[in-house]
């Protein structure tokens, strides 16, 4: 039985270079807090207010480092309360994605695109697939047991990289809806 650490990724934004010296001022970079699960990844003490046409979120974690593109995040109840298009898509395929503005300490940035909930996904290594038995952009499913809500999320593309560290993400809406807390782990079914 091949089971795989389940972990939330909550609501975030990454940034680019010239968004992060937009929001937080000229010749800002991003301040690491602590460091995530995926190799060279880390939350930072920055943070920003998402804003959309509906309502505004607060406070909103940035994960460094910073990228070519600016995204955002968010599940899809995030989606509702803010007013705008999240649609479900893999980290980085934002073309045709939502939209919002970022507002930072020094200034604010209209994106025209890059609001998604993110795919649900599995990070491997080639070796941690080897042992799985799967393959990179394979699509399998993956059943949670918890107390009282045990859940088999089914379209989880695994991603392949000797950069990654074996780790499924989910997101805040599906957690909640799978009891997914703590230290979780799922069974991949393929």
């Amino acid at each position: 039985m091949a089971k795989v650490l389940v972990e939330t990724s909550a609501r975030h934004v990454h940034l680019s270079a010239a968004d992060i010296e937009t929001l937080f001022g000229a010749g800002a970079t991003l301040t690491e807090k602590k460091p995530l699960s995926q190799p060279g990844q880390f939350a930072c003490e920055e943070r920003v207010t998402l804003v959309g046409p509906k309502k505004s979120i607060p406070n909103v974690i940035i994960l460094g480092p910073a990228r070519p593109a600016t995204q955002v995040e968010v599940s899809l109840t995030d989606a509702r309360t803010l007013g705008v298009a999240a649609p479900v898509r893999e980290s980085g395929d934002i073309d045709g994605s939502g939209a919002c503005k970022l507002v930072g300490p020094a200034g604010e940035v209209e994106i025209p695109v890059g609001v998604i909930a993110a795919k649900r996904h599995i990070h491997l290594t080639p070796a941690d697939a080897e042992e799985f038995g799967v393959v990179d952009k394979e699509i399998v499913s993956v059943k949670i047991d918890s107390c009282g809500r045990s859940t088999t999320f089914g379209d989880v593309v695994v991603r392949v990289s000797p950069k990654f560290a074996a780790a499924m993400h989910i997101d805040t809406d599906e957690s909640n809806a799978a009891c997914a807390f703590g230290e979780c782990y799922g069974e991949i079914i393929k």
